[in-house]
């Protein structure tokens, strides 16, 4: 993760940290090995279910606060669960891989069918590795999809729901020629890959990829290699993978300034353009697209939050809620293989905090996105969020 660039100029100002780029963040996660596609443990639908949530909590005040805000939206979800029962056990974690190993560990042996979480992609790799040889599984709340797979699933929305919203938007509206620019850090690597591969599976093609180092002159330098790859190629789509916390300000003033236009070229963003607020008021990135959550789904998740507990959510809250609501509709099955991974990833998928989603064979999640623009400083719909799946399922 790079710090926000400064440049002086009064246009360009410091914005929040991106939670988008802070839960993805990891160091080389182990892979896992699979348990097949009916792996999982075995419930007995009759009785409460044992699940585990692991949280943050004993690491710093936002981790706290974090935790504090996943429980309240798991104890929500549970309340809203027809005809299932949740035996709802928490543990720590200190936002550490080792002290998350130890916690997946202990609700193991506490009786734990599922767990659900920790947040951060270390953890959640550990997690998975202590919780395997019991026949577990791990719905993180992370987004890195390096550690999906086996027997944990990632709930967080990754780079490649977002991408292949996008692209495939793109695509249906005659942008299918695309320049990735993307830092060449973890995050920008997984995002360049990501846009790729949609690219791919959309019939869309990359047209030429600019990448650029974490500091404020390698943006800069980065801008007229942009244009040129735009001039030579052709290119009508520019894909940025940058936050608003690191260099999406700079790029949005400098590439209109060197004739890389969004009336002409249309910009595309892999993380939210609409938080925090101040993005909105940003010169490249009126007209750009990106994707969001279903706002309606989203509003009424918060607006049920906040009359329980009196406050907003964090925005990573509803991942718990999310991972409740997918316990409940399987286990309304009443069989006794509800949370296994052929089980977790059928077809019709979920209704969560946000919108549906589901889980797929090799861990990752699909969720279904809006696709939204900027006009005049203020959010616009494209294309609403879908509210199915297609195929068999709860």
């Amino acid at each position: 993760m790079i710090a926000f660039f400064t440049t002086g100029r009064n246009r360009v100002r410091a914005l929040i940290l991106s939670l988008f780029a802070l839960v993805l963040a990891a160091c080389e996660p182990i892979a896992m090995g699979g348990l097949g596609s009916a792996g999982g443990a075995r419930i007995d639908t009759s009785q409460p279910i044992p699940v585990a949530l692991l949280v943050p909590r004993g690491g710093s005040a936002a981790d706290d606060l974090l935790a504090q805000n996943l429980e309240n939206a798991a104890r929500l979800a549970m309340a809203s669960l027809d005809g299932v029962e949740v035996d709802l056990r928490v543990y720590g974690t200190a936002g550490t891989a080792a002290q998350a190993s130890t916690a997946a560990s202990q609700a193991v042996n506490d009786g734990a069918k599922l767990i659900l979480g920790p947040v951060y992609a270390e953890a959640a790799n550990a997690a998975g590795v202590a919780a395997a040889g019991a026949g577990v599984n791990v719905l993180s709340f992370s987004n890195n999809p390096t550690i999906a797979g086996g027997n944990v699933f990632v709930l967080g929305s990754t780079f490649n729901n977002t991408a292949n919203r996008l692209i495939e938007y793109g695509v249906r509206n005659g942008r299918n020629r695309v320049v990735i620019l993307h830092s060449d850090d973890l995050a920008g690597q997984l995002g360049r890959s990501a846009i790729a591969g949609a690219a791919a599976a959309n019939g869309a093609s990359i047209a030429a990829t600019v990448d650029y180092a974490p500091s404020q002159q390698a943006v800069v330098a980065a801008v007229p290699r942009v244009r040129s790859a735009i001039d030579s190629t052709g290119a009508d789509t520019l894909f940025l993978t940058t936050s608003s916390a690191s260099a999406l300000p700079l790029f949005s003033q400098l590439l209109p300034e060197a004739g890389v236009q969004p009336a002409t070229t249309q910009f595309m963003g892999l993380t939210r353009w609409d938080i925090p607020p101040q993005t909105l008021a940003l010169p490249g990135v009126q007209g750009g697209w990106f994707a969001l959550p279903d706002p309606a789904a989203a509003e009424a998740f918060r607006a049920r939050y906040s009359a329980t507990y009196g406050g907003e959510p964090h925005p990573l809250a509803g991942l718990a809620f999310d991972g409740i609501a997918a316990v409940g509709a399987l286990a309304r099955s009443g069989q006794s293989d509800a949370l296994t991974a052929s089980a977790l990833t059928q077809g019709a998928g979920f209704q969560g905090a946000t919108g549906i989603f589901r889980f797929r064979g090799d861990g990752t999640n699909e969720r279904g996105l809006a696709v939204a623009t900027i006009r005049n400083q203020s959010v616009v719909i494209l294309d609403p969020a879908p509210r199915g799946f297609g195929g068999a399922g709860f």
